[in-house]
């Protein structure tokens, strides 16, 4: 915990110095653009440093390494769940490392991961420093310790976001088929990002309002159909855990306290901002998939592609206010709740189910880098 916590300080501390969109000079590098620069650097370094230095960190840490080993080994492509791309990356890293060099894949995707994370806040937020800390705090980047192709393909589907927003779908799309490559849960973001992205209208909205409460009411059929699409799903504890709205709670109360925040700024920042508008449609998309869908497996990975970018709404929302009680009050409250959130991850991060707690890191382990098939 306290090593966390230390890694948390250290980056928002860097993070503070940053200044979205500085002030450009033609021809010369400013002071502000070489702070930004430095620093930015700084925090990609402690994240991807921290990503490789680890070991056995991660709740599926070991069978990912399993999987390694099978696509390396040339198992049959149906025993082999993950998606080509990734499994190229993995053959190409083990070809050219002689071994089973296992802990080098896990270096690469955490290193693009934080990368993509860190670019994707800084084109795109009003705020760097508060998306970051939103970004650390809120645990996500302690959960790219495990599942990290689904968090290096979630990085990927953060960045798109400004395609979409510039309206190059051709470009969104491809980035979109690409990150499909890694997991292709991905394909979901776009009918639901080009959605977002529309002028909605009332009879969209009732539209809307009557599908999601369709799926809600047909539960089974809907079941039936995603498990035909995902059968890995079938026979396994997925059926039975991490379902329900109680299991989602947290997911729920979020998007419930981000509707709250936007109703509060909605008249100086979100009224008139297409931008701002447009995330917190995807908040409403992912509070959907949270209630109504709350009854599939491991919904909350499809609701994360829609909730995630509320680490870019937020900074907009709070932009557009007038410096004074309300915006101070509105950021005291939104820091208070990440703090707040942070020490309940941390309490819950050495769990079943996310297990990035407690932190080992390679460097005092002497046989299991040696070679992949000593891991177990």
């Amino acid at each position: 915990m306290v090593f966390y916590s230390l890694i948390t300080a250290l980056t928002i501390a860097l993070g503070t110095v940053v200044v979205s969109n500085p002030a450009r000079q033609e021809g010369w590098l400013t002071r502000q653009q070489a702070l930004n620069g430095i620093c930015l650097t700084g925090i990609f370094l402690v994240l991807a440093g921290v990503s490789a230095l680890r070991i056995e960190v991660g709740n599926d840490y070991g069978k990912y390494v399993d999987i390694f080993h099978e696509i390396y080994a040339g198992t049959d492509a149906a025993y082999v769940v993950t998606e080509p791309g990734f499994n190229f990356v993995v053959k190409a890293v083990y070809a050219m490392s002689g071994f089973e060099n296992y802990l080098l894949v896990f270096a690469l995707f955490g290193a693009a991961t934080a990368f993509v994370f860190l670019k994707a806040m800084y084109e795109q937020s009003a705020d760097f420093k508060w998306s970051f800390a939103m970004f650390m705090l809120l645990g996500i980047y302690f959960r790219t310790f495990t599942t990290v192709r689904y968090y290096f393909v979630l990085a990927l589907t953060l960045y798109s976001l400004k395609y979409v927003r510039k309206k190059e779908y051709g470009k969104f799309v491809l980035l979109i088929l690409f990150a499909a490559l890694f997991h292709k849960s991905v394909l979901v973001v776009i009918p639901l990002y080009l959605l977002a992205n529309l002028h909605w209208k009332k009879w969209m909205v009732v539209l809307g309002a009557v599908l999601s409460a369709g799926v809600f009411a047909f539960q089974q059929p809907i079941l039936s159909i995603a498990l035909k699409l995902y059968p890995t799903f079938q026979n396994t504890v997925y059926l039975t855990q991490d379902i329900g709205l109680l299991a989602n709670a947290p997911g729920i109360l979020r998007c419930l306290l981000v509707f709250a925040a936007a109703a509060v700024c909605w008249r100086e920042s979100a009224a008139g901002n297409e931008k701002n508008r447009f995330y917190l449609k995807l908040s409403v998309f992912g509070f959907l998939l949270y209630t109504c869908a709350s009854f599939l497996p491991l919904v909350s990975r499809l609701a994360y592609y829609l909730v995630t970018p509320q680490i870019l709404l937020l900074p907009g929302l709070y932009e557009g206010l007038e410096k004074g009680r309300k915006k101070k009050f509105v950021l005291f409250i939104t820091g208070l709740f990440c703090l707040g959130y942070f020490v309940w991850f941390l309490k819950t991060a050495s769990g079943s189910g996310i297990r990035v707690l407690p932190y080992k890191t390679w460097i005092f382990t002497k046989k299991e880098w040696i070679n992949g098939s000593d891991f177990f």
